[in-house]
């Protein structure tokens, strides 16, 4: 059939317009635009600004990424000692990022310069910060053995550099974190130019630390208030702009990273086990004993058939095995990366240093309460808001200190962060979700818990002797007070009538070390430690949760 000149002519003019419109269809909608209300979206003569070409996260530095999944939490290959605090629970986990290493020696040392560059010791407001976050060296001290080289070395010597740390207890290892969290967004932010150049290094002081939270909840106020350092837009750019708004990087900029921390036990146990290499078994564990496959400590591969995966103890009096042929090459820690990844390229998930997590010890994972992103140990806090309505920072006459149960003293808070305090119960009011600040004993360890809890008596009622008689775990209370000089008191608890060493302050950690057999190398083994106390053989490394999809798959097939 033939189509006369006039047809074609209409058929491509309408082709024309269709396509047109199409076009214009696709920019109406684009990112700009509001699909709400069909306002400009980062208009430069003001109005809601919003990051809408953001992609994806970015790893941050030291992380790497962990898709998250479900995995069958607590199931230990042996149970030689037939402990009941291992029981299999499914658990899911969301994706997150975790240190590719244990937090090494040279990296806490940056810490430990930072602090002692920003809050000198010899002043009197800040003598207890640095001194507060030293690792304690005399860890490696035996009275039967001859451990100086360490005691005097481990830390400092360039010899020692990339080993993981120890002699950090839990609470330091929280602090690194935080620090770690503002010293990483400062950078981005530097390198976007929202920060002046350098400034982290040149114009840093005790008045003018960045803080993350303090920058985001007012940005005129983070890093002393300073103008010239903290700019409005890319290098100040938009600052003399008539009608610019919000120039300043906020949540909605998508250049904050989430907080550094310690991971938490179900996050450390599903990225040691690392089944996403795994499918030849079980979905959910298969052969892993190991946070690599098979059911044996040595590796099965024909160029390095024989040699052992992990630094443990081999057997009694024997640490690394026999001169010139040694069986792991190390007799205490080892050097990051000298054994080969597991499946999400995380190294040293067994052997080495056990590693602290988040978690307050149990003996049992609740997974009736809760079986997505397990975690044992909120205590929620709110930004301490002054007379003028804002939250108040902390200054150098406002620092908090507490005093460790060793004696010790640890800060709490530093210039420049924003003053926290506890949730009340006016904030919990008719909520669902939680109702007190303090969780750690939730469901487990409270006055409701115990047998003996008397249901026509209220928590203000009962007496002081009577709560600490009716506590579920009834553990040794050693106290450390000053008296009226200043004197430091220590009240050590005798009593006999203990009955455990649980209690709200004692933490979980994972994985064997270098001074444990092979039975501690499963992931799912868990122990716990006092949170204010160190040792030779716990180290750490952070995490960081991951904000948007769980992966980067376009669909969910792939």
């Amino acid at each position: 059939m033939k189509v006369n000149k006039i047809t074609a002519l209409k058929l491509l003019i309408a082709l024309a317009i269709t396509v047109g419109f199409t076009g214009c269809s696709k920019k109406g909608n684009s990112g700009n635009t509001s699909t709400a209300t069909g306002w400009k979206i980062n208009d430069k003569k003001g109005g809601f600004q919003h990051n809408s070409k953001y992609k994806q996260q970015d790893a941050a530095p030291g992380l790497v990424e962990v898709e998250g999944g479900t995995f069958t939490m607590g199931r230990v290959q042996d149970d030689v000692m037939h402990d009941w605090n291992n029981t299999p629970t499914q658990q899911h986990v969301q994706s997150f990022y975790m240190d590719e290493t244990e937090v090494t020696n040279v990296m806490y040392m940056e810490y430990l310069d930072w602090l002692k560059r920003v809050f000198p010791p010899t002043e009197e407001n800040y003598k207890n910060i640095y001194v507060g976050a030293l690792p304690d060296t005399l860890v490696w001290r035996s009275a039967l053995g001859y451990n100086e080289t360490m005691t005097n070395n481990y830390l400092r010597h360039p010899a020692y550099s990339a080993y993981p740390v120890v002699g950090v207890n839990w609470i330091q290892a929280v602090e690194f974190s935080k620090w770690r969290t503002d010293r990483v967004n400062e950078a981005v932010l530097e390198k976007e130019g929202y920060l002046k150049r350098d400034a982290k290094v040149t114009d840093v002081s005790a008045e003018s630390t960045f803080s993350t939270e303090s920058y985001l909840e007012s940005p005129t106020k983070s890093m002393g208030g300073n103008e010239e350092i903290v700019l409005k837009g890319p290098r100040g750019k938009l600052a003399n702009k008539e009608g610019a708004t919000n120039v300043y990087a906020q949540r909605t900029s998508g250049l904050i990273l989430p907080e550094y921390r310690l991971p938490t036990e179900a996050e450390w146990e599903y990225a040691a086990v690392a089944l996403v290499g795994n499918r030849e078994y079980n979905l959910y564990r298969g052969n892993k004993k190991y946070p690599w496959k098979g059911q044996y400590t040595r590796n099965s591969k024909r160029q390095s058939k024989g040699d052992q995966l992990a630094n443990f103890k081999q057997g009694k009096g024997d640490y690394g095995g026999i001169a010139g042929w040694s069986d792991d090459n190390a007799d205490i820690t080892a050097p990051a990366k000298s054994y080969p990844p597991n499946d999400f390229g995380l190294y040293d998930m067994a052997g080495n240093v056990a590693e602290w997590v988040a978690d307050v010890y149990r003996p049992i994972v609740d997974d009736e309460a809760n079986d997505f992103n397990y975690y044992r140990g909120n205590v929620y806090m709110k930004n301490k808001i002054g007379e003028d309505g804002r939250a108040e920072l902390v200054t150098s006459e406002t620092i908090e200190y507490d005093t460790l149960s060793n004696g010790r003293i640890q800060y709490r808070n530093l210039p420049g962060q924003i003053a926290q305090t506890q949730v009340t119960s006016d904030d919990t009011y008719l909520r669902q979700n939680y109702t007190k600040s303090d969780n750690r004993n939730f469901k487990d360890g409270d006055r409701q818990s115990t047998r003996y809890f008397d249901f026509g008596t209220s928590d203000e009622e009962a007496t002081a002797a009577s709560k600490d008689a009716e506590r579920m775990y009834h553990s040794p209370k050693h106290l450390v007070t000053k008296d009226s000089l200043g004197n430091m008191v220590r009240a050590y608890d005798k009593s006999a009538k203990r009955t455990t060493l649980i209690n709200d302050n004692v933490r979980v950690y994972k994985g064997g070390s270098w001074r444990d057999r092979a039975y501690w190398l499963d992931p799912a083994q868990r122990r716990y430690f006092p949170q204010d106390m160190a040792t030779d053989y716990i180290g750490f490394r952070c995490a960081m949760s991951k904000v948007g999809p769980k992966s980067g798959k376009k669909s969910a097939r792939n």
